[in-house]
């Protein structure tokens, strides 16, 4: 009767049990796949949220920060040449100092290009260095002045961000000027940017939309 037995276990798994095991499986990987797939799509979405978020909060700030810069039309350096009665935002705490990068065109004096926001651009401490008494060491320089004259770069975006989506820098592109739903870029400013990928959203919404 044991030897019967071991017998029976030797000899392993029948065709029949091969093939049911089989289909299991492939049962089991095909309902994985639509998990796995959605997974992934999600980690996009929110990495797609995060930069624009990013984008967009770069886009304001630099916006800011132009406030008492640059008269309307002004195309020179900017030093020298603020409009300090304008109201600024008390989250400004510099002021752009190169209007060369400005066109006439470009009124509200949104970023021209996504790379100024990589790049940067020069800037000096917002408000009046008001003298008062002796500068340092007994003299007329006071302590504001210091490196006045030296250029400071700010910079907005640490790299060119990339659309998590297609995988590339291929940002649809609207101005303060153009309607949200434009497809061409004017290329006066960036005041909006959107992900050029038509796909569909897990909540159903287009990722161009977001």
């Amino acid at each position: 009767m044991k030897y019967a037995n071991s017998k029976r276990e030797a000899r392993g798994f029948t065709l029949l049990e091969l093939i049911i095991t089989l289909s299991v499986l492939a049962v089991l990987v095909t309902g994985s796949i639509p998990l796995v797939q959605n997974a992934i799509k999600r980690d996009k979405e929110i990495r797609l949220r995060e930069t624009l978020r990013q984008v967009r909060n770069a886009i304001d700030e630099f916006k800011r920060d132009t406030v008492g810069a640059c008269a309307a039309g002004s195309v020179g350096t900017g030093r020298g040449n603020f409009a300090q009665s304008a109201p600024a935002d008390p989250r400004s705490r510099v002021v752009i100092d190169d209007c060369e990068i400005f066109t006439v065109d470009n009124m509200d004096r949104y970023p021209p290009k996504l790379e100024n926001l990589v790049d940067g651009v020069a800037v000096r401490q917002r408000g009046l260095n008001l003298a008062g008494g002796n500068g340092l060491n007994g003299t007329s320089t006071q302590a504001t002045d210091v490196n006045n004259d030296e250029e400071v770069k700010k910079v907005y975006l640490r790299e060119m961000p990339i659309d998590p989506m297609t995988g590339k820098n291929d940002w649809k592109i609207r101005s303060s000027y153009q309607d949200k739903d434009t497809d061409s870029w004017d290329e006066i400013n960036v005041f909006d940017i959107r992900s050029s990928s038509d796909e569909q959203a897990l909540n159903g919404e287009k990722y161009s939309d977001w």
